[in-house]
Parts: structure tokens; C-alpha cells; sequence
């Protein structure tokens, strides 16, 4: 049973930001200190991507743990709901299908897609992995 009623639920749920979040600030941050010119949710290709380096043709999507489901459920951030988990499970499913077909359609456009973590981006090597990886894209 939730703790929370419904209504309290629904107010807090409503609060979840799906742009400008904080490991997004923090990714987009990193990437203009290092130089790398981008733009922000691009809405001709797909999914939106959260940062796009057209110089690169490189698409850069950050991801919430909780809503996008990385494929070895690294973090807690991954654990389903105890209430409703049918819906749950269902719902969270479906992002992970839309993002699989995302990532195809962008690479079917010749673009390379990244997906970066929440719970990676919070560890500094992994901004410093993303470099490397622009990096070795940039050289190709």
C-alpha cells in the first residue's frame, strides 16, 4: 500500500522534470568546458535527443535511471514501485522499447546515439569516458 495518498502522489509525480535535470546541466556543463558546441532537444530526430553536437552527428541522450531502465539495473534508482507494479512494469517497459527504437532510427539517419546515465553521470570518469568517446567519433 502507498504511503502517500493519492492526490499528494499524483503532485509529486507531476514535479519530475523531463528537461534541464541535473545530470543533464551537469553533462552540458562538462561538454561547453571542453570546447564541444551543441544544441538541445532537437525535435527532428528521434526521441528529442537531450543534446545534440550536429558538428559530430552525434546525439547525446541523458537518461533517468528510474524511468529508462539500464540494461544491468546498476542502481537503486531501478527497483519497481511495490504498488501497481503491472502498470509499472508495463510503463517502464515501453520506454525502454521506444528507446531501442529511437537509438535505430537515429543510426538509420547516420547519426551516432549515446545514452548516458544518471547514476554514471554523478561519477566523474564517466563525463571523461564521454570525451573520449566525441573524441574518437570526431577523428573518424
Amino acid at each position: 500500500m502507498d504511503k502517500v495518498k493519492r492526490e499528494e502522489r499524483s503532485r509529486m509525480m507531476s514535479k519530475i522534470k523531463s528537461k534541464d535535470t541535473e545530470p543533464e546541466i551537469l553533462t552540458r556543463k562538462f561538454l561547453h568546458g571542453e570546447g564541444f558546441r551543441f544544441r538541445l532537444h532537437k525535435k527532428d530526430l528521434p526521441g528529442k535527443p537531450d543534446i545534440v553536437l550536429p558538428k559530430y552527428k552525434s546525439a547525446i541522450y541523458v537518461n533517468g535511471c528510474f524511468w529508462h531502465r539500464p540494461f544491468n539495473e546498476r542502481c537503486s534508482n531501478c527497483r519497481l514501485p511495490k504498488t501497481n507494479k503491472d502498470f509499472w512494469r508495463n510503463k517502464l517497459g515501453e520506454n525502454v522499447d521506444r528507446d531501442s527504437r529511437n537509438l535505430k532510427k537515429l543510426e538509420l539517419k547516420g547519426w551516432n546515439g549515446l545514452i548516458l546515465w544518471e547514476c554514471e553521470i554523478k561519477k566523474s570518469n564517466s563525463l571523461k569516458e564521454l570525451k573520449n568517446i566525441l573524441n574518437n567519433i570526431e577523428k573518424k
